[in-house]
């Protein structure tokens, strides 16, 4: 899969198919010949803004918590798994898909670097047969849905707990020992190795180059959350990185060991960053941390586990630099539990953020439980949607995420149809982020011309100097009502009436471009003509 593959202009020729007001059916359209527009100028600033809000969730690989559901299903289960999350994100109107493949030093795409994750086959280093790429086919169908797609990595772990497959003989475990540490019931790779930094790095400029991904992602597993042994007391068991501690020190090195930690992580941060500013511009980086931040800057009454102090995160610091594009700080407790309260914890993160990243809520979905489940400790789906509905208030135009997929895919307490009615009930566009590149694309060329059965083709496209757009901002005009709709296709069927008893002619269309971070180009308006004959 080439960069440039969805990144140029898209061709006039295109065939498209796609959802839009009362037309369900994915239909092949067939261009009619007659011109039924003529520009309309007037329209442009009648329309409304572009509804701007990430929606996302994670898709976990790791464990199977979403994807592939277990181990061991064929090529066309997976694939088929695949398609199923993604029509339903699609319908849903999400617009963004964070896949984890990477989640213990192993792969879930071809990767000359470290084998095929177990999650997939049972058995580390297996690869998929018949023979496919994952992560190709992830990008490709998302893209086609509209849909962002973000790799997910976990830098540091090198063994997940619930892993039952031997290493591969091409695991670090395996090949760089020295590199990797038993700690508690898991592995990991010791951040401070630089060697193992450097390898961590590779991984991820290897996709980076050779995929077409809109985003690059980590979660919230730096150093590992610490490990306690005994009861009476419960003693905190130190992260075993001696010989590199060692080295660090005979070196010269001046830095406490706490320091010392936290700027193996902040050096990596900051490698991730400018290699993708230096290879792919467009491509935002995110991570998503714990949702608290350091103690002696917290709001009042916010108390519990410090990343500065365990993960040796300082997330703060990280949006201070302006080393990371967008934010997910795990915000997974309940708006009336006052020690780790929503609210004041999503003020707080916009607070901490000098230059204007994006910053999007973690939600905690998967709180939510089937019926029949333990509900004991289980949500309600108005929590979900009331902190939601939090994010939109006092931070317009940011985003949230939801962990899990799988919560939405159960429709757990029918949270997934209160989505689908109500909450997301228009499509939306990813929040810009216009630090990556400068400028915004020309406004595009529109027409509508006359199909035989009397509704419209909708034909864009873009001057050919301009910058690349990978999506289209559509308003509908029926009477007086506007309906928005987003498109990656160049062609769209638009009905000539609203459907319904009571439906309203088509009587405006408006159109805006995007580019590959977000920036819209100036509007296009065109007015439908009558149809002429019969």
């Amino acid at each position: 899969m080439t960069t440039w593959s969805r990144r140029q202009v898209l061709g006039a020729s295109a065939v498209a198919t796609l959802t839009t007001v009362g037309l369900d059916a994915c239909v092949p359209l067939m261009v009619g010949q007659q011109v039924a527009s003529k520009p309309a100028p007037e329209l442009e600033a009648l329309a409304p803004p572009a509804p701007r809000e990430f929606r996302a969730t994670w898709v976990a690989t790791v464990a199977n918590i979403d994807w592939p559901s277990r181990k061991g299903l064929t090529s066309v289960q997976q694939q088929d798994e695949i398609h199923t999350i993604l029509d339903h994100a699609a319908a849903l109107h999400l617009n963004a898909i964070i896949l984890q493949i990477r989640t213990s030093a192993d792969a879930l795409y071809a990767s000359p670097l470290e084998p095929w994750s177990e999650y997939l086959s049972g058995t580390q280093g297996q690869a998929p047969k018949p023979f496919y790429d994952p992560l190709a086919l992830w990008i490709e169908q998302a893209h086609a849905r509209g849909l962002e797609l973000h790799a997910w990595f976990n830098p540091f772990r090198a063994r997940q707990s619930q892993a039952t497959s031997p290493a591969a003989t091409s695991h670090l475990s395996q090949t760089q020992p020295a590199w990797v540490k038993a700690y508690g019931d898991q592995l990991w790779i010791d951040p401070g190795e630089s060697a193992a930094a450097d390898h961590t790095l590779a991984v991820f400029m290897d996709v980076l180059r050779r995929y077409d991904v809109d985003g690059i992602h980590i979660d919230d597993y730096f150093y590992p959350y610490p490990v306690t042994q005994g009861t009476e007391p419960r003693v905190e068991l130190d992260f075993p990185d001696q010989p590199a501690w060692q080295r660090y020190m005979d070196g010269g090195g001046t830095l406490a060991r706490n320091d010392w930690r936290r700027n193996n992580v902040d050096t990596l941060i900051a490698r991730i960053y400018a290699g993708v500013r230096g290879i792919k511009p467009w491509v935002r980086f995110g991570v998503s941390p714990f949702g608290l931040g350091r103690p002696e800057l917290r709001p009042s009454g916010i108390q519990g586990f410090s990343q500065y102090h365990k993960l040796y995160a300082d997330v703060e610091r990280w949006l201070q630099q302006g080393w990371i594009d967008y934010l997910v700080p795990q915000l997974y407790w309940r708006m009336d539990q006052a020690a780790q309260a929503f609210v004041p914890l999503l003020d707080y993160w916009h607070t901490q953020n000098p230059h204007g990243r994006n910053i999007y809520a973690g939600l905690f979905t998967s709180k939510l439980t089937t019926p029949g489940n333990d509900t004991k400790f289980a949500w309600p789906s108005e929590e979900i949607t009331n902190q939601i509905a939090a994010v939109r208030s006092r931070a317009p135009g940011t985003g949230h995420v939801h962990f899990s997929m799988v919560a939405l895919l159960q429709n757990r307490q029918g949270l997934a149809d209160t989505l689908k009615t109500h909450t997301y009930s228009t499509p939306a566009l990813v929040p810009a982020s216009p630090w990556l590149e400068s400028g915004a694309p020309d406004a595009p060329l529109a027409e509508l011309r006359l199909m035989p059965n009397g509704a419209f083709v909708l034909s864009l496209r873009t001057p050919q100097l301009g910058k690349p757009v990978v999506r289209w901002a559509v308003w509908l005009r029926f009477g007086e009502q506007w309906s928005f709709l987003v498109s990656q296709q160049p062609k769209l069927a638009i009905p000539a009436d609203r459907p319904g008893a009571n439906g309203s002619s088509l009587t405006g269309v408006v159109v805006s471009a995007l580019d590959r971070v977000g920036s819209e180009s100036p509007r296009i308006g065109v007015l439908p003509l009558p149809r002429i004959g019969p």
